[in-house]
C-alpha cells in the first residue's frame, strides 16, 4: 500500500504540473467559468477526456504513438486550423464593438457548441497526447503493479484542476463586471490559440 500511495501522489503531483500551464484548454474552460455557461459539462469532458488519455499511455499507447509519427503530424494540422478558427472567433469577440455585458457575456454558447469545442481543444492538440499518453504513461509504467494507481493519481489532479478553474473562476467575475475585461481576456485568448497554432505549424519542419 505504501508503493501504491506513493504512485498515486507521483502521478497526481506529475499531473498538476503539466496540466496547470497556460494554453487552448484551459483558456477555454476559464472563459466558460466566467459567463457561467455549460461549465459542469465542459469540467466533465476535459476531465474525462484526461483520463481516457492517461489510461491509454499507462496501458502502453504511448509506445505506438512514439512509433507512428505520422499520427501527431496529423494531429497538429488538424489542431493548427482548428485553433486558428477559434482564434479569429475570439479576437473578432474583442473587437466588435457591441457591448458586452458581464452577465450574458456577448452571444451565448450553445451546449452542443461548448461541447464540440472543448472536444476539439483537446483531442486535436498534439501537445494533450505527448503530456498525458507519451510523458505520463511512460513514467507510470515504471511503477509496475502500482502504474494504475499512478494513473488514478494524475487523474485526480485532472479533476481537481479542472473543477477550480471552472467553478474558480466565479471569483473574478467583480472584475468583468466592465466590458473592457471581457475585450482584454478574448484578445489574450486569440493571441494564445494563434501562438499554439504557429508552434504546431512551425513543429512540422523542426522535429
Amino acid at each position: 500500500m505504501p508503493h501504491a500511495l506513493a504512485a498515486a501522489l507521483a502521478g497526481l503531483g506529475l499531473g498538476l504540473s503539466l496540466i496547470v500551464a497556460i494554453g487552448a484548454q484551459n483558456a477555454f474552460v476559464l472563459r466558460q467559468g466566467l459567463r457561467r455557461e455549460h461549465v459542469l459539462i465542459v469540467v466533465v469532458v476535459c476531465a474525462a477526456s484526461d483520463a481516457i488519455l492517461i489510461a491509454a499511455g499507462v496501458a502502453g499507447l504511448g509506445v505506438l504513438i512514439q512509433q507512428a509519427g505520422w499520427i501527431l503530424v496529423v494531429v497538429r494540422i488538424a489542431g493548427a486550423a482548428f485553433l486558428t478558427w477559434y482564434g479569429i472567433g475570439a479576437a473578432r469577440q474583442a473587437i466588435k464593438p457591441k457591448v458586452l455585458e458581464a452577465e450574458e457575456g456577448g452571444d451565448r454558447m450553445t451546449r452542443a457548441a461548448a461541447i464540440s469545442t472543448v472536444l476539439a481543444l483537446t483531442w486535436l492538440n498534439p501537445h494533450v497526447y505527448l503530456d498525458t499518453v507519451v510523458l505520463l504513461g511512460s513514467i507510470g509504467g515504471t511503477y509496475g503493479d502500482a502504474r494504475w494507481w499512478f494513473a488514478l493519481g494524475a487523474t485526480i489532479g485532472s479533476i481537481v484542476w479542472f473543477s477550480a478553474l471552472g467553478f474558480g473562476s466565479r471569483a473574478l467575475r467583480p472584475l468583468f463586471a466592465k466590458p473592457i475585461a471581457w475585450r482584454v481576456l478574448d484578445a489574450l485568448i486569440a493571441m494564445v490559440m494563434f501562438a499554439i497554432a504557429i508552434s504546431l505549424v512551425v513543429g512540422l519542419f523542426t522535429e
